[in-house]
């Protein structure tokens, strides 16, 4: 498989003026585009979910620096407006610090500019090292198991966890790819199966609660996941349901994978235990594609992210290089500088 032919893909698109974003809450029915003209858009469309994924997410928000800065706004307003549409995905925090950065040494818009395109071009090459690398662990012919969306919709293109699965897929290291539905909003369905289908890359969709079942049948070697905030002793932070996988993994010994880009990696976060979980709006889980399905005055609880302990991680790829077995000594070494 040639990869570079199946990652056509590019949900982020700066056009010049404006930022093109690929609205992912329409997918996989409508491909419909969104065109942010200014921060609050941006904003908008981060918090919302239009665009989705931390890498993506700290690309998206670079860019609203970008618009703020190309219409003379107040740039400390629109970075503060920004770094509040998410809180759990450290990327969105990274990009903005990088893009404040820039504005402290002088840069002016079109220097601004440079820097958001500079966070995307890198993500793209971390991907592409990220997948040789995770693919690299894998045994020929591995079954794997993923969640949520961690492809080219969530990047600047090929994916994390996903552009491992491409890479596997390319070496002749994946032979099948099971896809967890990922509720309540489905980008596991929706995304993941819509990327896999496009690249031609033999796929199962199964709901969340099949995973142990799965892993009991021998057809899964390898769980790989995105992340949306390492901490410093490895503690991963993922889409909810993400822990419940890794401990279902440990019991049937199948091994669990753990790839992002070094962006994700907050050594100033000691722990699982310091990072902030994003609780959002419960009428997401009472509702299906709009149309609600519970019973009026019924409550939910609705975390979307979760935290997998280090000690149950096998493995944490960045474009930095693998960390097997991930502990605070090891993190220190490769990130702590």
């Amino acid at each position: 498989m040639n990869n570079a032919e199946h990652d056509s893909i590019r949900a982020v698109q700066w056009r010049g003026d404006h930022l093109h974003l690929l609205d992912q809450r329409l997918l996989p029915d409508t491909e419909q585009w969104i065109e942010c003209r200014d921060a609050s858009a941006v904003t908008t469309a981060i918090r919302d979910l239009a665009v989705r994924g931390a890498p993506a997410i700290g690309i998206t928000a670079a860019w609203g620096v970008v618009l703020a800065a190309r219409q003379g706004a107040s740039l400390d307003q629109a970075l503060a407006m920004l770094r509040a549409a998410r809180p759990t995905a450290v990327n969105l925090m990274w990009a903005l610090d990088r893009m404040k950065a820039a504005i402290a040494r002088g840069a002016d818009a079109a220097a601004l500019e440079r820097e958001a395109q500079a966070i995307q071009d890198e993500d793209l090459a971390a991907n592409r090292t990220m997948g040789a690398l995770g693919a690299a662990l894998l045994a020929p012919g591995s079954g794997v198991l993923t969640h949520c969306n961690t492809g080219s919709l969530a990047t600047a293109g090929y994916g994390t966890a996903l552009g491992v699965i491409r890479a596997g897929v390319a070496a002749g290291r994946v032979d099948h790819v099971y896809a967890g539905e990922t509720r309540p909003w489905q980008q596991g369905a929706r995304l993941t199966m819509y990327e896999l289908v496009r690249d031609g890359i033999p796929a199962q969709l199964i709901a969340d609660s099949a995973a142990a079942h799965l892993m009991k049948s021998g057809a899964v070697q390898w769980v790989i996941v995105g992340a949306d905030r390492i901490a410093a002793n490895g503690d991963t932070a993922n889409k909810i349901g993400t822990y419940q996988l890794a401990i279902s993994a440990r019991h049937h010994g199948v091994k669990f994978m753990v790839v992002a880009p070094a962006s994700t990696v907050d050594m100033a976060t000691a722990t699982g235990e310091d990072i902030h979980i994003e609780m959002r709006d419960p009428a997401e889980l009472l509702a299906t594609a709009g149309r609600r399905t519970v019973i009026d005055g019924a409550n939910a609880w609705n975390p979307v992210f979760d935290v997998t302990p280090a000690e149950l991680i096998t493995a944490i790829v960045t474009e930095r290089g693998v960390v097997e077995r991930p502990n605070g000594a090891v993190m220190q070494a490769v990130f702590g500088h």
